[in-house]
């Protein structure tokens, strides 16, 4: 058998699999609310994908068991296979679009920057909102031109300014900034170029250097970018790379000498799995994240006790409960659960479509008392969106690898998120222009 036929037979054999394990019943119904999961459990990021939907099904499983459903609402899942990619991306989007069985869509995860892009528009007219934690359109911040996308917690822009406004805790206020180099190792593609704008700005405002270096998909080598990182001598490095070109920026980081721990890394470079295959060249390594690792909080020992210890969790390794990735799947869950929680407080204790999924979105409020109640204090930070903010949050942390674990190392640090909006409304004119679109106007309960 040829190698590529092989290769390809086994990928559809584990996607068959992950398919097949997913869904908790074999039908659907129209007294359900269906969560669709396009996940990749195949491919080069299948390692984090796969504790991303421990994460989600675990706590989809104890809203439904411990907690009856959303008020009494059971919930219904299924995976739809997507490598990450945009094309597979689209095709599980059109799969599932129109609910399962009669159960109905309230929100839609891509779970992938490409297929957040590629579904934008298509969103828009199926009515379907979009929940992007921490990827997608930053631009989709302005509801008035974005109503059904929601970048939620932390966009890209958001994310450089924490960066920044780290740093300027690190080196003692924002005035000792100036004259210093932040260099960004960026990942080539339009997740990584989404903070060359907001870092231009913040460089104007604060008077640092910033020195921008991408790496071309998928960063296997990487030697001609720290030899520039080494002549530019830089005082940080932020480092904005995926998958396999983080632990390879780590280790090719230490062979050219530069500090591990002044590389910061961005959300999407968090992870154990960012890190172990680096060895002992990552200790010291920092990185921002909006979910940080750990399985102390509330949510893990309810979750340990329901979940776990019954044999019920969709992790296969226990030792990943409570990793990054394990915990932003619990995060994302958490979002669209409340989103939809909100919406029945307006349209009654039953399965939502899009539009009504889209309301509770624009009137999500999660504060420390919700947080508290819901077990997430201190994994998650507050939350309030709004017709006009599909952001709401906006603060990440701060957390340090000890060379086996990760180490919060700050409190929730706040993006300036003033600055950047006009940066985000000028994108978002421009795509209105572009597109023809009248803005709406935000009237309150909408």
């Amino acid at each position: 058998m040829r190698a590529s036929l092989k290769r390809s037979l086994v990928s559809a054999a584990f996607a068959l699999a992950a398919l097949s394990a997913a869904a908790p019943q074999a039908m659907a119904s129209a007294d359900q609310q269906f969560f669709p999961l396009a996940t990749y459990r195949v491919g080069a990021y299948a390692s984090s994908g796969v504790q991303v939907w421990a994460g989600m099904i675990d706590y989809l499983r104890y809203i439904n068991e411990v907690e009856g459903g959303i008020n009494g609402v059971k919930l219904v899942w299924q995976e739809c296979e997507t490598e990450w990619t945009a094309e597979k991306g689209i095709e599980c989007y059109e799969r599932f679009k129109n609910g399962l069985d009669g159960a109905p869509v309230a929100v839609y995860q891509p779970n992938g920057a490409p297929a957040a892009y590629a579904l934008s528009e298509r969103a828009e007219v199926d009515k379907i909102p979009l929940i992007t934690l921490g990827y997608g359109r930053t631009e989709a911040t302005d509801g008035t031109v974005f109503p059904y996308n929601f970048p939620v917690m932390l966009t890209f822009y958001s994310e450089a300014s924490t960066l920044v406004n780290y740093i300027a805790q690190r080196e003692g206020g924002f005035d000792k900034l100036k004259g210093k180099k932040i260099a960004t190792v960026y990942h080539d593609s339009a997740y990584g170029r989404e903070t060359l704008g907001p870092l231009k700005l913040l460089a104007e405002k604060y008077g640092f250097e910033n020195i921008q270096i991408p790496v071309a998909d998928p960063g296997n080598e990487q030697s001609a970018q720290w030899r520039q990182v080494r002549q530019a001598n830089p005082d940080w490095v932020f480092l904005r790379t995926w998958g396999v070109s983080t632990p390879v920026a780590v280790k090719t980081a230490a062979r050219f000498g530069f500090p591990v721990d002044h590389i910061i890394g961005d959300i999407w470079a968090s992870s154990s799995e960012d890190v172990l295959p680096a060895g002992a060249a990552a200790k010291g390594y920092l990185a921002l994240t909006p979910y940080p690792a750990g399985a102390d909080f509330e949510i893990h020992k309810r979750l340990k006790q329901s979940i776990l210890d019954k044999g019920n969790s969709d992790l296969k390794d226990l030792k990943n409960f409570g990793s990054v990735y394990y915990n932003s799947g619990l995060v994302n869950a958490a979002v669209a659960v409340e989103a939809i929680r909100t919406a029945q407080a307006r349209f009654g204790k039953r399965p939502l479509n899009g539009e009504e999924g889209r309301w509770g979105l624009e009137h999500l409020n999660i504060d420390d008392a919700r947080l508290k109640a819901m077990g997430y204090l201190g994994l998650m930070q507050n939350l309030k969106l709004s017709c006009s903010d599909h952001e709401g949050g906006g603060s990440a942390r701060v957390q340090q690898w000890d060379g086996a674990n990760w180490t919060l190392v700050s409190d929730w640090i706040a993006a300036d998120r003033a600055l950047l909006r006009p940066l985000i409304d000028e994108k978002s004119a421009a795509f209105a222009k572009e597109k023809g679109l009248t803005p709406r106007t935000c009237n309150g309960d909408e």
